[in-house]
C-alpha cells in the first residue's frame, strides 16, 4: 500500500466530515412551529456523520488497516450498520416522524449490538470459517441498506403522490433531493462495503469516494433549510384533513355527485379560478361545497390526471393564450397572472411541457 495516498486520502476526509457533523449537530436553527422535525433529522444525520468521522479517526491514527486486516472489516462493517441506520433515520424524520417510535427504535438498536457482537466473535474465528463468516456479513450488511432505502423510498413516493394529488404548486421538487440522496446512499454504501475488500493499493477510493457524497448531502440540508417549512406545512395540513373527513363508500349517490361536481368545476375554470396562486384540494373543495375526497377522484377518474398536473395545465394554456394576445408583456408578469408563484418554477414546468422556454415560445409565434 502507498501509506503516504492512505494517510493524505484520511486526511482530506477527516476535516470535512467532522465539520459537517458537527455543523449540523449543534448550529443553531431558528425554531418555528414547523421545524421540529428539520432538526431532528439534522441532529440525526449529524450523528452518523460523526460515526463515520470517529471511523476514519480510528484509521489515521492507529493504522489498523496495516496491522489487522480482518478487524479493519469488521469494524467498517459495524460502523456502516450505524451509519446506516442513522442515515435512513434522519429521512425518515423529515418525511413520517411518526414511524420513529421506540419500539422501532429499540428493535434497530438492538439488531446494530447484535451485528456487532457477531462482528467480535467472527474476529476469532479461522480461515476459511472466517472468510465464510466476512461474506456471509457482507451479505447482511447489504440487505440492511437495501431494505432501509426501500422503505426511504416508499415514504417519498407516498409523499410526492401526496403532493401531486393535493397540491397545485410543486411541493415535491423541494423534497427531490432525497430520492437523490437515497439512489446515491445505495451506490456509496454498498460501494464501501465492496472498496473495504479491495486490495489495500485501492483502498484511498474508499475514502476518497466519501467526499462528494458527503459535499452534496450537507449542501442539501442547508439548502432545504429555506423550504422544509413549505413541506411540512403541507403534510400537517393534509394529516388534519385526513383525520376530519371520512372516506365515503361507492355508491350510486356518489356517481350523482360526481356529475353535480362537473357543473360546479365548470364554473369555476370559467371563472378562472386555476389562477389562485397556492390553491390547493381542500381549498377547491370548500369553494365547490363538496367533499376533497369525491373531489379528487372526480379530477384523476375525468382528467386522467393528478390535481397539480390539471391546474398546471390550465395555468400553461393561459399563459400560452396570453403571451399571443400580449406579445410586449413580460414573462415574470405572464407568470404572475397565470398564478405561478415563482418566475423559476414557472419556467421550469413550461419548458418540460412545451420543449422550449416561454420566451423562445413567444418568439416562434410573433
Amino acid at each position: 500500500m502507498n501509506l503516504t495516498l492512505y494517510r493524505c486520502s484520511l486526511f482530506v476526509a477527516l476535516p470535512l466530515v467532522y465539520f459537517f457533523g458537527f455543523h449540523m449537530l449543534l448550529a443553531r436553527v431558528p425554531r418555528t412551529r414547523y421545524n421540529s422535525n428539520y432538526l431532528l433529522s439534522r441532529r440525526i444525520m449529524g450523528s452518523a456523520l460523526l460515526v463515520l468521522a470517529v471511523n476514519y479517526t480510528i484509521h489515521f491514527v492507529w493504522n489498523i488497516r496495516m496491522t489487522n486486516l480482518t478487524a479493519t472489516i469488521l469494524l467498517n462493517m459495524a460502523t456502516y450498520f450505524l451509519a446506516y441506520w442513522l442515515f435512513a433515520s434522519a429521512m425518515t424524520a423529515l418525511l413520517d416522524r411518526a414511524s420513529l417510535n421506540r419500539t422501532r427504535f429499540m428493535t434497530h438498536l438492538l439488531l446494530w449490538l447484535a451485528y456487532s457482537l457477531l462482528a467480535v466473535g467472527v474476529g476469532f474465528l479461522r480461515d476459511p470459517a472466517r472468510s465464510c463468516a466476512l461474506a456471509l456479513m457482507a451479505g447482511c450488511l447489504v440487505a440492511y441498506g437495501l431494505y432501509l432505502s426501500y422503505q426511504i423510498l416508499s415514504r417519498y413516493k407516498r409523499a410526492t403522490r401526496l403532493f401531486a394529488n393535493t397540491r397545485s404548486d410543486d411541493i415535491g421538487a423541494y423534497i427531490r433531493w432525497m430520492s437523490v440522496f437515497t439512489w446515491w446512499a445505495i451506490i456509496f454504501g454498498i460501494g464501501c462495503g465492496l472498496l473495504t475488500f479491495l486490495p489495500d493499493r485501492f483502498v484511498f477510493i474508499w475514502l476518497l469516494s466519501a467526499v462528494p457524497f458527503f459535499i452534496y448531502l450537507y449542501c442539501c440540508y442547508q439548502n432545504y433549510l429555506f423550504f422544509h417549512e413549505d413541506v411540512e406545512r403541507a403534510i400537517d395540513e393534509e394529516k388534519d384533513v385526513d383525520e376530519s373527513v371520512p372516506v365515503p363508500e361507492e355508491t350510486a349517490g356518489a356517481r350523482t355527485v360526481h356529475t353535480d361536481i362537473s357543473s360546479r368545476i365548470g364554473v369555476w375554470v370559467a371563472n378562472e379560478g386555476y389562477r389562485t396562486p397556492g390553491i390547493t384540494l381542500n381549498q377547491l373543495s370548500l369553494q365547490l361545497c363538496t367533499n376533497r375526497t369525491y373531489l379528487s377522484e372526480h379530477i384523476n377518474r375525468v382528467y386522467g390526471m393528478t390535481f397539480r398536473d390539471w391546474i398546471i395545465g390550465m395555468r400553461i394554456e393561459y399563459a400560452k393564450n396570453l403571451m399571443t394576445q400580449n406579445p410586449q408583456m413580460k414573462i415574470q408578469e405572464v407568470s404572475e397572472s397565470a398564478g405561478f408563484l415563482s418566475l423559476s418554477h414557472f419556467s421550469r414546468t413550461f419548458s418540460e411541457r412545451e420543449g422550449c422556454s416561454p420566451a423562445r415560445w413567444r418568439q416562434g409565434r410573433i
